[in-house]
């Protein structure tokens, strides 16, 4: 098994996996790194549903054009969810308060169930497997997505998790200089920022220009921004509506 350091900075997204099973005792541990997640109050605001089934893993890749969704061996959808503790509340004859559709519930719900993927993820990592995180899964169809996985209301998705034997090492991506990850007692100023800021822009670019594989001249700040720019157009406002009651007047 790999240590807690190489599993966390040896860390790249793998798209391309071995046809190959995960054995269950690996499974079976990735699971519990999971259900050991710590939660918002001990609440538990989350749920995974484990997608194996060949069938199903290709209908998901056929919604969001995410190849990796169906060559991995198992694919992890991670979703906040207030339906079972409105059953154990149910169960107890207890109010049910409308707690999920708040800014403070959806959020703690979407915390929960990352930390989950976060778990999840370190412990495939330590036992030599690759991942990568979708979170297309939320916004390409979710409401179908939802309905193939029989999500109950109360339950959406968060995102999602590609797990197998690696195919492939890809290069390691240049992260963010510490400097402005990491602030020291309060939020450093735009002047102490914007250096390191420029430098990373012209990090990334000189990676994605040398990079194995596809090659662009992609900056950092142009690149997120235009996709920030296009994810404006995903209209899942109406699925959290119908899945945990949130209303919003933007989509």
């Amino acid at each position: 098994m790999k240590d807690v350091k190489q599993a966390l900075l040896g860390r790249r997204s793998v798209r391309r996996y071995e046809r190959q099973a995960i054995e269950q005792e690996k499974l079976d541990f990735i699971y519990e790194a999971i259900r050991n997640t710590p939660t918002s109050y001990n609440g538990q605001q989350f749920s995974v549903i484990a997608v194996t089934d060949q069938t199903l893993k290709e209908t998901l890749y056929a919604i969001t054009g995410q190849k990796q969704i169906k060559t991995c061996a198992v694919f992890l959808v991670f979703c906040l969810d207030y339906h079972k503790l409105r059953i154990a509340g149910e169960l107890k004859g207890s109010e049910i308060p409308d707690y999920a559709p708040t800014v403070d519930g959806y959020t703690v719900g979407v915390i929960d169930a990352s930390l989950a993927l976060m778990s999840a993820m370190v412990a495939a990592e330590s036992l030599g497997l690759g991942c990568c995180a979708v979170g297309y899964i939320r916004t390409a169809d979710p409401s179908k997505v939802s309905e193939l996985l029989s999500l109950p209301k109360g339950v959406a998705i968060v995102c999602g998790l590609t797990i197998g034997y690696p195919r492939e090492e890809p290069d390691m991506k240049p992260k963010l200089p510490l400097q402005v990850v990491v602030h020291q007692n309060q939020y450093s100023s735009d002047e102490e920022m914007r250096p390191w800021l420029s430098a990373y822009d012209r990090e990334i670019c000189q990676y994605n220009q040398e990079r194995s594989g596809d090659r662009t001249t992609n900056d950092w700040a142009t690149h997120i921004l235009d996709y920030h720019r296009e994810a404006m157009n995903h209209s899942i406002a109406s699925y959290l509506e119908h899945q945990i009651g949130l209303k919003s007047g933007k989509k």
